[in-house]
């Protein structure tokens, strides 16, 4: 059967990368619910750092809300070495930056934080929120055109992969303490 889908093992890799090329040494991962097996946001981190031969630290399971990412931020911020996030969605993402700052840490001044989902507030959180984009609307589109192509046709079309845009805006910046590595 013919699918249409997101491909956000790629785009969890490429936000993954950025973070790393902007100077950080590793990105910790607050990862969303994924029942019976590693979800690809999760798969796409953990490439990325494997490819880049960077530290894969431990993966902090949260469920969907902004209060499971408050707790993730509150518990990020007591390790000093913390200095980039990958969440699972936006809304993990928001609670998290608030999490950091109520504990002490600033986004994006000692952590970057990068979302999933560009979530309607995204850009009108403090500080707006880099993230990925998916194109749904687009995405079902093409799940309906496909359908309907195998219904007229009686063949199966071949499947189409989106790759979601990564959208920088200015929770994720360079490691603050880069220079230091310089000396």
């Amino acid at each position: 059967m013919a699918h249409a889908f997101m491909d956000d093992r790629f785009a969890a890799a490429r936000a993954t990368k950025h973070l790393l090329e902007i100077g950080h040494r590793t990105v910790h991962h607050v990862a969303i619910p994924s029942p019976g097996r590693p979800s690809a946001r999760l798969l796409g981190w953990r490439d990325a750092l494997t490819e880049a031969g960077a530290p894969v630290p431990p993966v902090l399971y949260a469920d969907w809300s902004p209060d499971s990412g408050y707790d993730a931020g509150t518990r990020l911020a007591l390790q000093p070495e913390v200095t980039a996030v990958l969440c699972g969605n936006d809304e993990l993402a928001m609670g998290l930056t608030k999490g950091l700052a109520d504990a002490g840490r600033s986004v994006p001044g000692t952590v970057s934080v990068i979302g999933f989902d560009d979530h309607p507030l995204s850009h009108l959180w403090t500080p707006p929120l880099t993230t990925v984009r998916q194109d749904f609307v687009r995405l079902g589109q093409k799940a309906f055109q496909l359908l309907n192509a195998q219904i007229d046709s009686g063949t199966v079309p071949a499947s189409v992969r989106f790759v979601p845009d990564l959208i920088l805006r200015s929770s994720a910046a360079p490691r603050a303490d880069r220079a230091l590595d310089a000396r």
